[in-house]
């Protein structure tokens, strides 16, 4: 059994081989991205102060830091978008998806697609038309401040339990390939990342994210051109994935626990998306930066565009790996020791013995998690400000202690985010983690923007009642959800996975991470936590929305006069309008400010 541990081991670590050039090429990422940071934080900086007066007010000094003064370019901003929202996770994580349970996911495209358009016609006109700085002061408009700090809360504690998976991502390719333990490398990586966003802001933020993008796609693709020439080209990859069962639609099924359905992917992966692209501060905060509703909008194509693309690549990847080790399973044969290290394995497969392109591979995954980090960063620096600061302070902050707040709160959400990297990597495959975590925030989130959008009978006390409950039966489902994941009664079947063609000698064969023939509610009785996760952000937006207007219509509130501009363009003609003189009590009703800006569509 020892020589045969050798042997593994001795190819794994003839796998493992990151020279001077490859360490060269993601030095040079970062020291990229360091300049970038210190060209807006410093020599920009300079100059647009000249410009402005010696006095300016703190509103000027985040509006410039956090919105780069509302003036950005739009293609600058639509690649920040996908940048953003791409990250590590879904290089490495759909790759994974794919490899394991086939080509279902593809079809989230359509989902996606979808999502884009609704969020153009029904969520972009009321966000950009009110130029909020926190997205959640719209909680707050809408209904009251309690409103506003449960939803500026939820966010926080979903970004704290995101971003250490965004950086456990490509730390775990960096050890694949180099075998430095990740805990080494993710403090240096994360470092440069707080240094350029707590210095440039948005502006540094959103050019090093359009730079890493373009990094990440020519990393991608030159993969995907390599390997498949190796692999004897796509005819190979099509027949080996179609014979391995890889080549499949999503089943028209109402079983609510099929893990990729036509049900699911529509009616959970659409919610799914409008939340992630629209309603969280890292996007929206990007949307709100352009001079124009119609660069806004046309950003919001273009990052649907990019998007899908993006997707389709991720996807390829994953059939490439199969078409690689359809034979020779490395998860079986414990050549790899994580399901998502199985693109960097390809990677050293493929392009290990060409200086510099293990480097540019993990520069360009890196930078999907640097681009993510430091959009997350910045839109805490955001929340802190205009929730959690100004509305607890007597009278305004200077520009002293504006520039403080934000730049301080990088440095402690970038800090505990590194720190919570220990924990997230015992907690398996990164992709349905990182989509369930979000979702328990996401779910109540949701449901508190829908209400106020399109529910204009649901009150105050409705709206808060209902993200409560919300995000209450959220954790509940997922507590659940992961205890039977843990102890075996909710798995999901991989597909066809084997060893047979193998050249080099293993180990006793063991099972892959969530790997098993049984469906997870196969003979037994309904359970609510055993659905697919892409169900989990409308059935939160669901009890909330149940939850909220049952709320309303039982407890009579004091009905005030709605600022029709908060709700969505359909839904505003039924809004009654009228002005009443008799709600003056402040106490009571939410004073919304009518304004020549509110009524521009």
């Amino acid at each position: 059994m020892t020589n045969v541990k050798e042997n593994v081991s001795d190819l794994n670590k003839s796998l493992q081989h990151f020279d001077w050039p490859d360490y060269a090429v993601f030095v040079l990422m970062l020291v990229g991205s360091t300049l970038i940071g210190i060209y807006f934080g410093f020599v920009k900086k300079k100059t647009e102060i000249k410009l402005l007066r010696s006095d300016r007010r703190e509103s000027e000094v985040a509006r410039e830091y956090l919105m780069g003064g509302r003036q950005l370019s739009m293609f600058p901003v639509a690649l920040s978008l996908v940048a953003s929202w791409i990250s590590g996770i879904s290089l490495l994580g759909l790759a994974t998806e794919i490899y394991l349970y086939g080509t279902t996911y593809i079809f989230n495209i359509v989902s996606l697609i979808v999502a884009g358009i609704l969020i153009r016609f029904i969520l972009l006109p009321v966000f950009y038309n009110l130029q909020l700085t926190s997205t959640y002061e719209y909680l707050e408009r809408r209904f009251d401040k309690r409103v506003r700090l449960f939803g500026s809360i939820l966010y926080t504690i979903a970004t704290l339990a995101y971003l250490p998976i965004v950086i456990y991502v490509p730390a775990l390719s960096f050890n694949q390939v180099t075998g430095v333990n990740i805990h080494v490398v993710t403090p240096f990586v994360c470092v440069v990342c707080i240094f350029y966003t707590l210095v440039g802001g948005i502006k540094a933020v959103v050019w090093t994210d359009s730079v890493q993008l373009i990094l990440m796609l020519f990393s991608m693709i030159v993969i995907i051109i390599k390997g498949t020439i190796d692999v004897s080209g796509l005819q190979t990859v099509w027949d080996r994935n179609l014979h391995g069962d890889r080549i499949n639609l999503p089943e028209l099924t109402t079983d609510l626990t099929e893990r990729y359905s036509v049900v699911s992917l529509l009616i959970g992966g659409v919610p799914f998306y409008i939340y992630t692209c629209s309603m969280g501060q890292e996007m929206m905060q990007r949307y709100i930066s352009l001079p124009t509703i119609k660069d806004a909008n046309r950003a919001l194509l273009i990052f649907i565009i990019l998007m899908s693309a993006l997707i389709l690549i991720c996807c390829y990847n994953g059939l490439l790996i199969y078409a690689w080790y359809a034979g020779c399973d490395p998860l079986q044969t414990k050549l790899i020791g994580a399901p998502d290290q199985l693109l960097p394995l390809l990677l050293m497969s493929v392009l290990g013995d060409y200086p510099g392109m293990p480097g540019l591979f993990i520069a360009g995954i890196f930078s999907a998690a640097l681009s993510t980090l430091s959009t997350c960063l910045n839109a805490m620096a955001a929340i802190v400000l205009e929730d959690f600061c100004k509305p607890f302070v007597k009278g305004p902050l200077s520009e002293k202690q504006t520039g403080y707040v934000m730049r301080g709160s990088v440095l402690v959400v970038g800090i505990v985010s590194v720190a919570l990297v220990f924990i997230v990597q015992h907690m398996g495959t990164v992709f349905q983690l990182a989509v369930s975590l979000s979702s328990v925030t996401g779910g109540p989130i949701f449901g508190m923007f829908t209400m106020g959008l399109i529910c204009p009978w649901v009150k105050r006390r409705g709206a808060f009642l209902g993200g409560v409950v919300s995000l209450i039966a959220m954790v509940v489902l997922l507590i659940y959800a992961q205890h039977d994941m843990a102890t075996g009664a909710l798995k999901y079947a991989v597909k066809p996975l084997s060893t047979d063609g193998c050249n080099y000698t293993f180990p006793n064969v063991t099972e892959p991470t969530n790997s098993t023939t049984t469906s997870a509610n196969e003979g037994s009785m309904f359970r609510i936590h055993h659905m697919s996760f892409l169900f989990y952000p409308i059935f939160g937006a669901t009890v909330a929305i149940i939850v909220g207007s049952l709320t309303s219509l039982i407890c009579r509130e004091e009905e005030c006069d709605l600022n029709p501009m908060l709700f969505s363009p359909f839904v505003r003609k039924f809004i009654n309008t009228r002005v009443s003189s008799s709600h003056t009590d402040q106490r009571n009703c939410v004073s919304h400010v009518f304004d020549e800006k509110d009524t521009e569509l």
